[in-house]
Formats: C-alpha cells, sequence, structure tokens
C-alpha cells in the first residue's frame, strides 16, 4: 500500500465516518471549538470534538460537490472541502485535514491546488482560507500556496 500513488478524488458518502475522525485528529489545539471548551467546559453534553466533526457534515450538506479526498490503496489520508458563493465568485476553503503520518508528504499542498483548480475551473475569481494564529503549519502553507494575508480576527465569545 506504501507504494500505491496517492489520488484525490471526489467524496462518496461512505467517506464521511472516516472525515470525521481524521478532522477530529488532525484539528486539536488548533481547533476554535476546543478553545471555546478550555475557556467555558462542555456545554449540551457535546464535547468539542463533536462539535468540531459537524463542521465536515455541514460542508458536505452544502456542496459535496466541493468536497475531494486523498487516499492511498483505499485508505483515506487527508481531504479539503470547498465552498463557492457563485453570486460574489469566490470559493472558500473551510477544512483541509491530513492525517498525521501522511504529513511532510506534500499532500497538504496537493490538496490545495486541486481546490484551487476546482474554483477556477467553476468560475471562481477569488480564493480564501482562513486560519487559527496558533495553526503554525496553516500560517507556512497558506501563503507558500499563494495565499496573501488580508486581515486578522479575533474571537470573542461568552457563556449564555
Amino acid at each position: 500500500m506504501e507504494d500505491s500513488p496517492i489520488l484525490i478524488r471526489p467524496f462518496r458518502a461512505t467517506d464521511l465516518p472516516d472525515l470525521r475522525r481524521i478532522t477530529v485528529e488532525s484539528f486539536g489545539s488548533v481547533a476554535l471549538e476546543q478553545m471555546l471548551e478550555h475557556k467555558f467546559g462542555v456545554w449540551n453534553g457535546r464535547d468539542w470534538k463533536a462539535r468540531k466533526a459537524d463542521h465536515i457534515d455541514d460542508d458536505v450538506a452544502q456542496g459535496a460537490e466541493g468536497c475531494f479526498v486523498a487516499e492511498r490503496g483505499g485508505e483515506i489520508l487527508g481531504y479539503i472541502t470547498i465552498r463557492l458563493d457563485r453570486v460574489n465568485g469566490k470559493g472558500r476553503i473551510p477544512n483541509l485535514a491530513v492525517v498525521e503520518e501522511a504529513r511532510g508528504l506534500g499532500l497538504g499542498r496537493r490538496l490545495i491546488n486541486h481546490a484551487v483548480d476546482y474554483m477556477r475551473a467553476q468560475g471562481m475569481k477569488l480564493a480564501q482560507i482562513e486560519t487559527m494564529a496558533s495553526n503554525a503549519i496553516g500560517q507556512h502553507l497558506y501563503p507558500s500556496c499563494g495565499f496573501e494575508e488580508v486581515g486578522r480576527q479575533v474571537h470573542y465569545a461568552m457563556r449564555l
């Protein structure tokens, strides 16, 4: 399986459990949902992992055709999700994750390039991606793929 090529393919509904698992394993300390839980504790009986995994469900529900999976020999190594704003010609990458064992292989870059090519083919004029300040990988990878920082956002929350 190690010698098999890594392929990027469209999402299949059967991928969802793996994508949810990879999301939880990959984001950890760089997930806003975990930061919220660290500050406020668990609420509604759902921890940060459940809430973060829900983001993938939302991405797929908004447009499964904009979700791509990287696999080698049938094993999912990562994924990227894309949301298109066709009215304004803007594509956004809400989630990108690569399993720890596959990091350093250039897979994140390949997934981003695939997403950007998809956005172009869909007629988008602008691509957007964001990351938390604590995500050193994203802060290095995204500019190296051609993205430029245009602003910073501060997240505030309060218990109700």
